[in-house]
């Protein structure tokens, strides 16, 4: 009676949930790494090390790529949630 009218979840929907999750995750690290490489890193390699420049701008990329992703998120399950839906579905 405590759920507000919301379903409960089976082990078997809250174990797909969590592996959605983690896909989503994998998928948004995947990217980052990808978009944040190639604009950051030198193509020639030229120090084993990476240079100061080069990991500040990692930081960056990544916190904005991070931070883009999660306002995204938030909007989206705020949209999903207004329609009366129920993430995952």
């Amino acid at each position: 009676m405590f759920g507000f009218g919301q379903p409960k979840l089976s082990s078997e929907e809250k174990i797909a949930a969590v592996e959605n999750e983690i896909k989503v995750m994998t998928e948004m690290q995947t990217r980052m790494a990808k978009i944040c490489s190639q604009k950051c890193l030198d193509s020639t390699y030229r120090e084993g090390e990476l240079s100061k420049g080069e990991a500040s701008c990692l930081d960056r990329c990544s916190a904005k790529f991070f931070e883009a992703h999660t306002t995204i998120s938030e909007q989206l399950q705020k949209e999903q949630a207004a329609k009366g839906g129920v993430m995952g579905r």
